[in-house]
């Protein structure tokens, strides 16, 4: 079976003469550190949710040890949360073609026969089922969540979590077995990388080179290169150019948010004047009604300490109102600009049912359906005097899709943390 050309277990089944060690081994040089910087801003960005905190906040309970280097998340630098998932979504859609091309250079490998020669030679076989495997699911399932389709057989929560942890380890022993063949391979062949390929139909005489695997990389039997190596890096860099530039302007404002085609919050803003700018979900997706949040049905309900106080939005506005200029930042990627908010200190709002030392609050929406129609903050966030209870934002009361008549704001957090269209909140210790 190894030596029938007609199978991809054969090594002349594979062809092109592009493949081989240095090609492969800038690749997964490259995935080396985009991967490891994914797989950081990816805690990090769990971590913000303070899943340790309050059931509402964990979307995968089962954690166990996985959540070994949770946090208190820090409310400063306030862009924190807004550049950690910038970055991470980001970088995941500009590596898509890096990934792709190296998966075709090393699919050779994956029909190599025997299965395994040694202990090493197994462990990295499995390994590398395992980082295909999982690197297809992790970049689809967050392809998927970025474009708003949810079309998982469950919560996006925990199939890219654990599935990144799975990754991840995978990686990680693949990334042990073969970065110091790697580095060898781009010593080695440096000077035989620069020749053209057009040139010559047998291509660079890698085989020659010190590579660990070239009967499973080099073709025997090269078709006549089209294009050398460094051509086709170029046209994957300019593949990874072309998604960072069509996605990378969803965390920016005006002309460079247009030039975000691929991203479903690029474009032009949802309207104009001081409440358009970007949102997530509408007031009516989220089954918001004009008369829950008329002034004269609508009650802030503020439990803690000392009992409950209900508060309408005219007792609200005679409490002492304070600013803050805070972006929104989401899990799928995308930002604003920050926006200047107006309303009352969550500390002050704590102090009136007896909390002089803020604690953790709890707090809920009207919204009935949908995750994260409640949320709970940490003291930190509470203590913070940018978070506030917000009524107006750029000085207009806030619309109806922004969160009227009061959302939560807080620096550095998620923006499910932000609750909007708020009924009540609860003050104390979770």
């Amino acid at each position: 079976m190894r030596d029938d050309p007609r199978l991809p277990s054969a090594p002349g089944f594979w062809r092109s003469p592009l493949r081989g060690p240095w090609f492969t081994s800038v690749l997964g040089l490259v995935l080396l550190v985009g991967i490891t910087v994914l797989f950081v801003t990816g805690l990090l960005s769990y971590a913000a949710y303070n899943p340790d905190l309050a059931p509402v906040n964990d979307k995968t309970p089962d954690k166990g040890i996985l959540g070994f280097y949770l946090f208190a998340w820090p409310t400063n630098p306030h862009w924190l949360y807004r550049l950690n998932q910038g970055v991470h979504v980001t970088l995941g859609i500009t590596l898509i073609p890096v990934l792709l091309a190296k998966l075709w250079s090393v699919v050779p490998r994956l029909f190599a026969l025997p299965p395994a020669r040694s202990l090493a030679h197994a462990l990295e076989r499995i390994s590398l089922l395992l980082l295909v495997g999982g690197a297809l699911f992790e970049f689809v399932t967050g392809v998927l969540n970025v474009q708003l389709e949810y079309v998982f057989p469950g919560s996006f929560y925990p199939l890219h979590f654990y599935g990144a942890w799975v990754f991840f380890a995978a990686f990680a022993v693949h990334a042990a077995l073969k970065t110091p063949a790697a580095l060898r391979n781009l010593r080695g062949l440096r000077e035989g990388s620069t020749r053209d390929l057009r040139t010559s139909r047998k291509s660079v005489p890698e085989t020659a080179a010190p590579a660990a695997e070239p009967d499973t990389l080099v073709s025997p039997r090269p078709d006549t290169p089209t294009v050398s190596r460094r051509g086709a890096l170029t046209f994957v860099g300019g593949g990874s150019l072309l998604l960072f530039l069509t996605t990378a302007g969803q965390n920016a404002d005006g002309l460079l948010r247009r030039t975000a085609l691929l991203a479903p919050h690029g474009g032009p803003d949802p309207g104009t004047g001081p409440n358009g700018f970007q949102i997530n979900k509408t007031a009516r997706y989220a089954g918001i009604r004009p008369a829950q949040t008329s002034r004269e049905a609508w009650r802030l309900v503020v439990t803690g300490r000392t009992g409950t106080v209900r508060l309408s939005r005219d007792d609200l506005l005679r409490l002492p109102l304070h600013s803050a200029s805070l972006p929104i930042a989401c899990v799928e990627g995308w930002s604003t600009s920050d926006q200047w908010w107006r309303g009352v200190r969550l500390r002050d709002l704590a102090a009136l049912v007896g909390h002089d030392d803020p604690p953790d609050v709890f707090v809920e929406s009207l919204q009935r359906r949908g995750a994260f129609r409640h949320a709970a903050l940490r003291a930190n966030q509470v203590a913070d005097p940018r978070s506030l209870l917000a009524l107006y934002v750029n000085g207009e009361e806030l619309s109806p899709d922004h969160g009227h008549p009061a959302r939560v704001i807080v620096p550095a957090a998620p923006g499910v943390l932000n609750t909007k269209w708020v009924a009540r909140m609860t003050f104390g210790d979770l």
